[in-house]
């Protein structure tokens, strides 16, 4: 950070100071770019990490805590029991919505294509 003092930015640089200014800058960027990705993965590591409690993961879920209980006792949310408590994963909660995607109309049709063509060339190579 001390090098901006050295180029005001306000000021216009001249062809001889290009080469440092670019290389300063350059410096600072791959700089910030590394302080970024570092916070990203703090924040995915703490947030996947979390323990919810029921309340929470409702919540997350946009749920009713009936609901969720409801959910538990069939055995369709990934749950943990200490005692009387119930702890819900963050990120299993996250994979738990993912998999409920349901697939649009082109990725079908597209899976489909590749079934058949892989049968067909099934079929043609047992002849």
């Amino acid at each position: 950070m001390k090098e901006y003092n050295e180029f005001n930015l306000a000021e216009k640089l001249t062809f001889d100071q290009l080469p440092t200014a670019v290389s300063m800058l350059i410096k600072e960027v791959s700089e910030m770019r590394r302080l970024l990705v570092e916070n990203q993965e703090q924040v995915q590591t703490s947030h996947e990490d979390d323990l919810l409690t029921i309340q929470q993961a409702s919540e997350l879920l946009n749920l009713t805590v009936p609901t969720m209980y409801s959910k538990v006792s069939k055995g369709e949310l990934p749950v943990m029991k200490r005692g009387k408590r119930l702890y819900f994963s963050r990120a299993e909660l996250m994979d738990y919505i993912k998999e409920g995607r349901k697939k649009s109309n082109a990725e079908i049709e597209a899976e489909a294509e590749a079934y058949l063509s892989n049968k067909k060339k099934g079929l043609n190579n047992g002849k």
